[in-house]
Parts: C-alpha cells; sequence; structure tokens
C-alpha cells in the first residue's frame, strides 16, 4: 500500500458538472491515492454535489453561484482551517489531467505557486483570435511581474504551497479573473515564488465550455481590468516572504 500525504487538498470547484464531476473525483483518487479532494458546488441547479459525494469527494455546498475566484477562497479557507498545506485546484469538467498532479507539487519544492500550462509545448491545445492575443499579452505582462517567464497566466490548473495558501486563504479574489490573472498579481507582488510545468489538457466530459468565440473582445476587456485592479489594490504580504 503507497503511503498517503494527506497534507495535500484538492479542491474542485463545479457549477453544473454532473456529467463530469464523478470521473474528475475518480481521477484523483486514483492519481493521489487517501489525498482530500473537496467539491465546491457553487450554486449548482443539477446533481453536480450528489454525484460528486457517490464518488468519494468532500462536498461544499454554496447556497448560490459566486464564481470560481469565491469558491477557491472558501477552497483555501477550508485549507487553513483543516491545516492543509497544499491545495490544488482542478476544473470540473475533466480537461485537466490529475495525472499531472504530482508534477504540480513536486515543482513545489522550488516555488510557492505552480500553474499547468497549456502553452508550453506539451499537447495540442489552442485558442484563437482576440483571445489569443489577450493571453499573450498578459502572459507577457505577468512575466514582468513575476519575474519568471510564464506563457499561461490564466490556466485554472494550479498548485499552491503553504505560504500561498496562508495568503489566499486571506486575500483570494472573488471578481471575474481574479481566480487566475488577479491571485497571480497577488502572490507575485507578495514575494511567492511563482513557475510552471507544462501540461496536456483532454477534451471537456460534460457541460458547455464558459468562453465562446463571441465573447472574446468581453473577455479582453475583463482580463485587463482585472489585471489593472490586482495593480492597484495594496501590496499584501505573505508569511515567510521577506518584503
Amino acid at each position: 500500500m503507497r503511503q498517503v500525504d494527506r497534507s495535500v487538498l484538492v479542491v474542485v470547484p463545479a457549477l453544473n458538472e454532473e456529467d463530469s464531476v464523478a470521473d474528475v473525483v475518480r481521477d484523483v483518487s486514483s492519481a493521489l491515492p487517501g489525498a482530500r479532494c473537496l467539491v465546491i458546488d457553487d450554486g449548482s441547479t443539477d446533481r453536480t454535489g450528489s454525484r460528486a459525494r457517490e464518488a468519494g469527494a468532500d462536498v461544499l455546498t454554496l447556497p448560490f453561484n459566486i464564481g470560481v475566484g469565491g469558491a477557491m477562497r472558501a477552497g483555501f479557507r477550508f485549507a487553513r482551517d483543516h491545516g492543509f498545506d497544499v491545495v490544488v485546484q482542478v476544473d470540473a469538467d475533466g480537461q485537466h489531467d490529475p495525472g499531472a498532479i504530482p508534477g504540480l507539487i513536486k515543482l513545489l519544492g522550488e516555488a510557492d505557486i505552480v500553474i499547468g500550462a497549456r502553452f508550453a509545448g506539451v499537447g495540442d491545445y489552442g485558442v484563437r483570435g482576440p483571445r489569443r492575443w489577450a493571453m499573450r499579452i498578459l502572459a507577457r505582462v505577468l512575466t514582468r511581474v513575476a519575474r519568471t517567464p510564464l506563457t499561461d497566466v490564466t490556466s485554472g490548473f494550479k498548485a499552491a504551497g503553504p505560504r500561498a495558501v496562508e495568503l489566499f486563504a486571506r486575500t483570494y479574489p472573488a471578481e471575474y479573473l481574479g481566480d487566475t490573472i488577479e491571485a497571480l498579481v497577488i502572490g507575485a507582488r507578495a514575494g511567492l515564488r511563482i513557475l510552471q510545468l507544462p501540461v496536456a489538457m483532454r477534451p471537456r466530459q460534460g457541460g458547455e465550455p464558459s468562453h465562446r468565440p463571441v465573447k472574446a473582445a468581453i473577455y479582453l476587456t475583463r482580463a485587463i481590468a482585472a489585471f489593472l485592479l490586482a495593480m492597484m489594490r495594496p501590496r499584501q504580504h505573505a508569511q515567510g516572504v521577506s518584503q
């Protein structure tokens, strides 16, 4: 029997993902036997919560939809309050491969936040048009802020170490794109080290894509606004990080 690391909490924010969430939970359990999987049921109107629970996850049910940022903030506070050192964020649609989680966690030995990067030479995941341009611009800007090469700053597949867990339990932003761009800005400005690990994406196992091409212009505007908002906020301090 493999030794279980019970210091790792895998957080799965989910909204109406009854078709895929159970498979995600089972894949997480296979990749990290014994690690605790917490599904944040973000105001779903379908059987997301019950499917996740049947698959073996703990479920935190929110009374109404507050978005991925708000769901992850609840996850980080759960981790802090229950003594978890590492939080891994995994989407409920099945696109993130839990088999990559051990690699993300291993890299936490060198960093406080590790991004599972989609545009780093692994897999064939692609985004076209204005949304892709926005991602490239944001990656270049965040590379300067974080002082490390980043190619994918909007990935929702991430691992956070102890200092990031403590920081985000206090400060994790709930606004649109707060769980990606703004959180990375907060972490970088607090002195956390950010690295990325190339990962391959899988096809969605259910549900509908969260972004369609017709929304590319809105996405670009909101992404820029999220970055500017993050840069205007007071600088936070992470425990154990010298300023």
